[in-house]
């Protein structure tokens, strides 16, 4: 059975408070009625075990018996056990979540004590012993309400309701007499026993449930570098099938606030399979900002002293490419320093994910302990890319369509490009693209709850935004002693 945090932040998908910056959203995720019932049914699982053991505080009541008289009885160590639930069902309205159990039983293991007068002085009479009491047909119902306060979410009960059908009881030794005297003076005492004590249970839960929303963390950490802001924005929306939650979702540098990027109205998330479990909407911005923010980091420079064709670092692999490098630097070691001109584009169309990628490489001739910049090339890079996800990660991976290039400037003299272009291609190909690859084949976290997993994941592009629609797996919790949340 999963954690009690783990069940009852679910219903969220776990999207984590953060300092919200107006209303802007840039991650939309929505659960589906599958992924409601999903949740449901481990919210009901999880209370059911907690509802096992319930203690409930004895009753004490003088009982009149014909041709006996007054019998004082007292039931206690009175406790619910084996809780079953008939149905259930998950109802999402503008008034707030509803939670419905109906046809649910659950048994109790009373002990019984009872003691009365007698004629002859002042003899008593006494006995006690055992009962079962079997709860039929109760229906449960929460309805919670749920509104957007600076950047987390509050969540309050609007209604609480646990109402008995029927009960039956069944007492093991006592006479006949003191059966019906049962029946008739406490059958109304266990009902409303019974009733407080669930509701005061389920009033415990979401009490916690509330506790926890109000300390989760406020950020996915990527690396050491970035982590991803996702800070409620608005008040969640819910239709009759549907609860969606949107969130700011821009990746920021650690320890400091996002950038402001513009963001047009954007349709609500869709799903080609209605019977996915979630719908989770990332706009063109998420990854502009995961860009600008890499970019400004310094991270997009590399020095490459191995490649593949290591006779192209050094001079004499130039020798009819580039007579005059050889001629200047004979057998000289090279290094290639490519450092990114401006951040990388992406571009997200119903017809393809792409990028444009601007670089500059520079050539680096080693002599002894100098480095000596002899010419710089500037390209421009068009790739395509796919998506994939990859246990709760976002991840990606690049392939050339085509480049372009332009000196820069030289030291050697004039290059020509056309006999530079087939080295410049095997350099794309084997160096620059692998290097990025292996970081974008790692990914980004989405925002999904430790020990639940994405599972059958589609991922539908459109204009200027990627929907991940998929199933929720429950796997196993390896370690509570990490953070509750998001795992990647």
């Amino acid at each position: 059975m999963p954690p009690l945090k783990t069940i009852i932040t679910i219903i969220f998908i776990l999207i984590i408070p953060y300092p919200t910056t107006g209303d802007q959203s840039y991650i939309s995720i929505l659960i589906t009625q599958k992924g409601l019932n999903f949740t449901k049914d481990l919210l009901i699982s999880k209370a059911i075990s907690s509802l096992t053991p319930t203690p409930i505080s004895q009753i004490v009541k003088n009982v009149k018996i014909p041709l006996i008289g007054k019998v004082h009885v007292v039931l206690n160590d009175i406790g619910i056990n084996g809780v079953e639930v008939g149905s259930s069902d998950v109802v999402p309205s503008v008034g707030g979540v509803v939670i419905v159990g109906n046809g649910v039983s659950c048994e109790l293991e009373v002990n019984w004590h009872y003691s009365y007068g007698t004629w002859v002085g002042p003899v008593s009479v006494s006995d006690s012993g055992t009962a079962s009491i079997k709860v039929d047909g109760m229906e449960i119902s929460v309805t919670l309400d749920m509104v957007n306060k600076e950047g987390s979410i509050n969540l309050s009960i609007v209604e609480c309701n646990c109402h008995i059908n029927d009960i039956s009881i069944d007492l093991d030794g006592g006479a006949s007499w003191l059966y019906q005297g049962i029946v008739d003076a406490f059958e109304d005492e266990i009902v409303t026993a019974v009733e407080k004590a669930i509701t005061k249970k389920l009033k415990a839960g979401i009490s916690h449930l509330e506790s926890i929303l109000q300390t989760l963390p406020k950020q996915i950490p990527v690396d050491d570098t970035a982590s991803l802001n996702v800070t409620f924005v608005n008040n969640p929306y819910m239709s009759d099938t549907s609860l969606g939650v949107e969130i700011y979702g821009l990746f920021i540098e650690n320890k400091t606030h996002a950038h402001s990027y513009h963001n047009g109205l954007q349709p609500p998330v869709s799903c080609s399979e209605s019977s996915k479990m979630i719908g989770i909407a990332l706009d063109e911005a998420v990854f502009k900002s995961a860009s600008d923010l890499y970019y400004n980091a310094k991270f997009m420079h590399w020095i490459v002293d191995k490649i593949p064709q290591q006779s192209l670092l050094n001079t004499a692999g130039w020798r009819f490419i580039v007579p005059q490098l050889y001629k200047k630097y004979p057998n000289a070691d090279m290094n290639l320093d490519i450092t990114l001109s401006d951040p990388p584009v992406m571009q997200i169309s119903w017809q393809k994910i792409g990028a444009i990628v601007y670089a500059d490489l520079i050539i680096d001739v080693l002599e002894g302990d100098d480095t000596i910049p002899v010419a710089c090339i500037s390209l421009v890079i068009a790739a395509t890319g796919s998506v994939e996800i990859v246990g709760n990660n976002f991840t990606s991976h690049m392939n050339l369509d085509d480049f372009t290039m332009s000196l820069k400037w030289s030291k050697i003299g004039t290059l020509h490009m056309f006999l530079i272009q087939p080295v410049m291609w095997t350099i794309i190909e084997t160096v620059f693209l692998p290097y990025a690859n292996a970081r974008l084949g790692v990914g980004f976290p989405l925002p999904i709850i430790r020990g639940f997993m994405l599972q059958n994941a589609e991922i539908i592009p459109s204009d200027s935004r990627i929907t991940v629609c998929s199933d929720v797996a429950y796997a196993e919790y390896v370690d509570s002693s990490r953070s509750l949340v998001y795992t990647s």
